[in-house]
């Protein structure tokens, strides 16, 4: 039986900074969510700035440190739990920065992140959920999906690289996937990153603008933006069909960088205090180590 140790369970405190509803509830996507009216620049359920915003994500960062050395401890442990944290979102919405920033918080030898790009020719050859499953964390990780199998159904269909008949039963495909990986003990964070149409404007703006940004910059970026309609109505058809009760869809603003991150960061938080981990026992005779250890 694992050793529990509590570890501090707040949101912030104080008007300035805190969460007037928890970030779970305030993100969580609704029945009848309208992306085309979603308020990109919004802080939903976050009453503080950008002061009190990266204050409470270092205020946090030790639990989060803590919690997720103790789930590593437990996979190391025998235990079969992990977290799967999928970022998806339109190019520049900032998932690279919740990488570096939130996941960054954390030992990075508990941390299995994978992005997928284009298929290799030997994932061509099996079915789209193939990749995916071989890049599941292992028991005591957190995975990170930056993009996900979720691109089948978005560049898939906006590109039409399969047909409509093919796309479309992938919903149901993936609703079962997630289902049975949420069976076999992983929990799963989906936040999908939503940058409006200006701002991303700006951003690869500024990638031509920097030398230094050079390398972020793809020409497809902005193939890409050309088909913004498309892709937002398939964004919508994804929140619509694959949110479920064991993976829920949460919506996050990516207008403001930090609190895209402050809302990813809690989110985080709060999937791993959900799992009310402890510390591995011993699976030694504590007091004969010591004598043998006083002895030497």
């Amino acid at each position: 039986m694992a050793t529990t140790t509590k570890t501090k369970a707040t949101h912030g405190s104080g008007a300035e900074g805190a969460w007037e509803v928890p970030p779970e509830q305030a993100l969580r996507v609704p029945e009848g969510f309208d992306l085309a009216v979603f308020d990109r620049a919004s802080t939903p359920g976050f009453t503080g700035d950008k002061a009190a915003g990266k204050a409470l994500v270092a205020q946090h960062a030790d639990e989060l440190s803590e919690l997720q050395e103790r789930l590593f401890a437990e996979g190391r442990s025998g235990g079969s739990r992990s977290v799967l944290l999928v970022l998806q979102g339109m190019d520049t919405a900032g998932k690279g920065g919740i990488v570096r920033h939130v996941v960054g918080l954390v030992d990075p030898q508990g941390v299995a992140h994978r992005s997928f790009g284009v298929p290799t020719p030997e994932e061509r050859r099996h079915d789209y959920l193939w990749r995916i499953r071989r890049a599941l964390p292992e028991p005591g990780y957190i995975g990170v999906f930056d993009r996900s199998h979720y691109e089948d159904v978005l560049v898939a269909r906006v590109d039409a690289l399969v047909p409509p008949e093919v796309w479309e039963a992938r919903y149901d495909e993936i609703n079962r996937f997630e289902a049975e990986v949420a069976a076999a003990g992983t929990t799963i964070v989906k936040v999908a990153l939503l940058v409006s149409y200006e701002e991303q404007r700006a951003r690869l703006m500024e990638r031509l603008e920097r030398p230094d940004k050079f390398w972020k910059y793809n020409p497809n970026d902005v193939d890409s933006r050309q088909k913004w309609p498309a892709y937002q109505e398939a964004y919508q058809a994804v929140l619509d069909r694959t949110s479920t009760d064991v993976a829920p869809w949460h919506v996050v603003p990516a207008d403001r960088k930090w609190f895209a991150r402050l809302a990813v960061s809690e989110l985080l938080l709060d999937a791993l205090r959900g799992l009310d981990l402890g510390w591995p026992p011993a699976d030694f005779d504590v007091a004969v180590e010591k004598a043998r250890l006083a002895a030497t």
